[in-house]
């Protein structure tokens, strides 16, 4: 699925609507530079994210933007650069932590729930639904004061807002999956395999599930932006990741607040910008693909191109 998405890029981009194809294009440039920037973070970054001196010294605190510190120091007297580009790097494995504790979970019980039916089904179900009353940002506080009491390295800092994002995303991902399973397993292809005396497993992982999990890609772009948000939260709140383990922008943004108030804006912009715009990213991008996965909107988007084609062609 994620595949032919990439294949059809092009094509959207060419009968997309002005709207739309800029959100596919913003989308994409955006996520594109945090991706790179996180990956990319040790070759970028000038200094260390906990590294407050070099050969010439201290960095001091509070310093203004010069050739030594393009974007200042912070009031712990951090390199604002370097901690806003590995700050990138801590976002994208809150995300990927939370891609592998939610979608494996919640495709598994939603392949077994959708195809095993009974009460194992209304069970499962049941559990979805009251997960749903659990506040991500709040579980994310519990668990972090449960890992670590509240002062979390970058593991644990991690592991709080990957459980909590987890709890929230598997039973969305349960529910897509369930649906697709019970849809797909009365199609005549998976009659036909029982007919001719495949087992329960094989149908469930070699017919039904490959046919299930489509949409999957579609969602978990959409959710990554929660997952970053929680993560920026629980920093904001002071039960992130010390800055000694790792750079966080939530944890960063809480140090610069009084800074703004003091006139010294370049220790809260940059990494209020980080969150921003990776947020704003993975939305367009998830929104885009959503779009572009969907065969009525193609067919909505792609008809005014077509029509004056058609025009054209007639004069």
């Amino acid at each position: 699925m994620a595949l032919l998405l990439v294949r059809r890029l092009p094509l959207r981009l060419r009968t997309g609507a002005g709207v739309q194809r800029a959100m596919l294009v913003t989308g994409a440039a955006l996520t594109a530079l945090f991706v790179l920037t996180a990956a990319l973070g040790p070759l970028l970054a000038p200094h260390g994210y906990a590294q407050l001196q070099d050969g010439h010294g201290l960095f001091g605190s509070q310093q203004q933007p010069d050739a030594a510190h393009p974007l200042g120091t912070t009031i712990a007297g951090y390199d604002v650069l370097s901690r806003t580009v590995w700050g990138a790097r801590t976002t994208l494995l809150i995300i990927l932590a939370a891609l592998l504790l939610s979608v494996v979970p919640g495709t598994v019980l939603g392949l077994a729930s959708g195809y095993l039916g009974g009460r194992l089904d209304r069970l499962l179900v049941g559990l979805a639904d009251a997960l749903y009353a659990f506040p991500p940002l709040l579980l994310a506080i519990v668990m972090s004061l449960v890992i670590s009491g509240g002062r979390s390295g970058l593991v644990g800092g991690l592991g709080a807002a990957a459980c909590s994002v987890a709890v929230s995303f598997v039973p969305q991902y349960f529910r897509v999956v369930r649906a697709e399973v019970i849809r797909v397993k009365a199609e005549p292809f998976v009659d036909a395999a029982r007919v001719i005396g495949a087992g329960p497993w094989r149908i469930m992982t070699r017919h039904v599930l490959r046919n299930s999990v489509r949409t999957l890609p579609l969602i978990f772009t959409i959710n990554a932006s929660e997952a970053i948000l929680t993560l920026a939260g629980l920093g904001f709140l002071g039960f992130g990741i010390e800055p000694n383990s790792a750079a966080e922008w939530g944890y960063d943004l809480n140090r610069s607040v009084a800074d703004v108030t003091s006139g010294i804006w370049w220790t809260a912009v940059p990494p209020g910008l980080g969150i921003v715009l990776t947020v704003l990213g993975t939305t367009l991008l998830g929104e885009s693909l959503t779009d572009l996965a969907d065969p009525r909107l193609r067919r909505r988007t792609g008809a005014p191109a077509r029509a004056v084609e058609r025009g054209g062609d007639d004069d």
